[in-house]
């Protein structure tokens, strides 16, 4: 699923957060938003996302322009098509691990819904197979990132949005989710993240720096 944005600015509180953003992510590849804090880095993931309407521009999912989307339509595309990632896990402590994946219990009951096969499949591509029964609160930092992982990977999502996801993680956990990430692009998602990582921008096949107006430049090609 191809996510592009043309010409995108936003303006909050009658400041001009972003503006003039364009670039096209194509499936099977990770593009890395840098910049500096306070460049709007995760503004622009949220508009890429559809988490915010951009008040200049399009933001275009294949070729369909969704500035005339309504919520509902807002809503289907995220419960078919996207996933979201975001700094702080998004994790429910006080639910099991593989309830975090799946997301789903039976009606009136605790009893776990949903594909128990594909569950115990994303616990699996992400190092924590058979720990699903487990309360969420006892996993580590890095763990709960990898279970936010998973549940993008169980619902098979064609584009993934990611908000700094290796900020608080430890050297070999950066490693771990960075290689979860380049496994999603390699089947095929189309991976966007707003990070500050040098790690994470080496391995992504695009950066795109805030505040260039628009030109995507290929790793090789942008000095920071």
């Amino acid at each position: 699923m191809r996510i592009s944005a043309v010409d995108v600015g936003m303006r909050i509180d009658n400041v001009q957060v972003i503006t003039g953003e364009s670039l096209v992510c194509e499936p099977g590849t990770m593009t890395a938003l840098v910049g500096p804090s306070g460049s709007g880095k995760t503004t622009f993931l949220h508009c890429l996302g559809l988490l915010q309407r951009p008040t200049q521009g399009s933001v275009l999912v294949d070729d369909a322009d969704t500035i005339g989307w309504n919520a509902r339509r807002v809503r289907r595309f995220w419960r078919d098509s996207a996933a979201f990632v975001i700094q702080d896990y998004g994790i429910i402590d006080d639910e099991s691990v593989a309830y975090n994946v799946t997301m789903t219990s039976k009606f009136l009951s605790s009893k776990l819904a949903g594909d128990l096969s594909r569950c115990a499949e994303a616990l699996d591509a992400t190092g924590l197979s058979g720990r699903g029964t487990e309360p969420a609160s006892h996993l580590s930092g890095g763990e709960k990132q990898r279970l936010a992982i998973a549940r993008a990977i169980y619902k098979q999502a064609e584009v993934v949005y990611v908000d700094e996801p290796t900020a608080s993680l430890d050297a070999a956990n950066r490693h771990r989710v960075v290689e979860l990430f380049l496994e999603r692009a390699a089947a095929g998602c189309t991976v966007v993240v707003a990070t500050h990582d040098e790690g994470m921008m080496a391995a992504c096949s695009a950066r795109h720096l805030l505040g260039s107006h628009g030109s995507g430049v290929r790793n090789e090609e942008m000095a920071l």
